[in-house]
């Protein structure tokens, strides 16, 4: 399968990479490191996220990236063979971002 970024999540990716660079400046491409070996596994293992909520048919995926503490929120095609990141989400945040049906 491969994985794409719905245009909410492209967003989020940039923001949260520009914010770690400038934020982080001894570790400042872990966010992006992170999201790459994230990407990698979510093709080898789609289903390997936990399930955070149904959106009727669909089934929104969570799935932690421990370093940098924020989540991946994505949903599968399986027929056509896509990965689609929904958004990124600061674990810490204390509750789940809103998702549109």
């Amino acid at each position: 399968m491969k994985v794409c970024f719905s245009p909410r999540g492209k967003r989020r990716a940039r923001a949260v990479a520009a914010w770690w660079r400038e934020n982080r400046p001894a570790a400042s491409d872990l966010f992006d490191d992170e999201l790459a070996r994230a990407t990698d596994l979510l093709e080898a293992t789609p289903k390997i996220g936990v399930v955070f909520d149904t959106k009727g048919a669909d089934v929104v995926y969570r799935l932690l990236m421990r370093r940098t503490e924020q989540h991946l929120y994505y949903s599968l095609d399986e027929q056509a063979g896509v990965i689609m990141v929904l958004t990124i989400w600061g674990a810490r945040r204390g509750r789940g971002p809103k998702l549109c049906s």
